[in-house]
């Protein structure tokens, strides 16, 4: 079956070396907005009887989910076979319960609402707690990929005697993982939050790994306070300057200069959010399941 594949905005680097890895065609579609705000979705490929994926990352997605509906609904109504959503970070997986009276569970209302008009997910390391895979809340077909294996090869190959660290408890099934790939040691921290920025953090004894370089490790770098917060007391254990790593860069306000600022040698992100961090590629693990999907 013929595959095609459509960039949502800010996703056409990914796209295209998607297209060339899985031998498939470049779509060209306009997306634009009226003077007042209202999207406007034009597709300019043959679409029908095809199998259509639309690449479109989801930080920052309420800007996003309309363009994607009305791309998607536009496909299948042109004649599409199936239309997949590529989305190397998804959103809304942070709200899986109600915490206060009155809370909306978005990351339920989130799956509901992409399962209403695409056929499948791809996506790369969602950021599950209280679930176990994504199919608990979704209804449509989904593939989630994991990244530790890339990581675990770049740091083995670019970091002279890594120690890992794990921001917390939540983290230490993926860094254990990343950590195993290449037989590596790690830590876990001990991590209380007291608001969105407000992070304490408590390290573990480190004195053994003194030499070592230390790789912050987690799966989203977001406001980055618990990594600035962990290099402070790190700098105070005497340890070297730590390499961080995320697999998704979100970076919301000045989290990228901050971290710098706070002492980081070096800040490496997958490119699944496009940012000058992007150092470790995943386009290869994406062409590869892309190609296993028949719908």
């Amino acid at each position: 079956m013929e595959k095609i594949f459509f960039a949502l905005p800010n996703n056409e680097v990914l796209t295209q070396s998607l297209v060339e890895k899985c031998f498939a065609e470049l779509g060209k579609v306009m997306i634009r907005q009226f003077p007042d705000g209202e999207t406007y979705i034009r597709i300019e490929s043959d679409v029908q009887h095809k199998q259509v994926f639309l690449v479109c990352t989801l930080d920052y997605p309420d800007a996003k989910i309309v363009p994607l509906y009305y791309l998607a609904q536009t496909a299948k109504e042109l004649g599409a076979q199936s239309v997949h959503l590529i989305a190397p970070y998804l959103a809304y997986m942070r709200q899986d319960k109600r915490f206060e009276r009155g809370e909306g569970i978005t990351s339920a209302y989130f799956a509901k609402l992409l399962s209403l008009f695409l056929d499948s997910l791809l996506t790369l390391d969602p950021h599950l707690h209280r679930r176990n895979t994504l199919s608990e809340i979704y209804s449509i077909p989904t593939t989630t990929i994991h990244t530790d294996a890339v990581v675990s090869k770049w740091i083995f190959e670019n970091v002279d005697q890594p120690i890992l660290i794990g921001p917390d408890a939540e983290s230490t099934q993926w860094v254990a993982e990343v950590a195993h790939y290449n037989n590596l040691p790690f830590l876990i921290l001990e991590k209380t939050r007291r608001g969105d920025e407000n992070v304490e953090i408590t390290v573990p004894n480190v004195d053994k790994y003194l030499a070592h370089t230390p790789v912050l490790a987690d799966d989203i770098i977001s406001t980055a306070s618990t990594m600035i917060a962990t290099i402070g007391h790190l700098k105070k254990l005497g340890m070297c300057k730590p390499v961080c790593i995320g697999i998704h860069g979100i970076f919301a306000d000045n989290a990228y200069a901050n971290l710098s600022a706070a002492g980081a040698e070096a800040i490496i992100t997958c490119n699944t959010i496009p940012h000058q961090s992007n150092i470790i590629k995943i386009d290869d693990l994406i062409a590869s399941a892309v190609n296993r999907i028949k719908i």
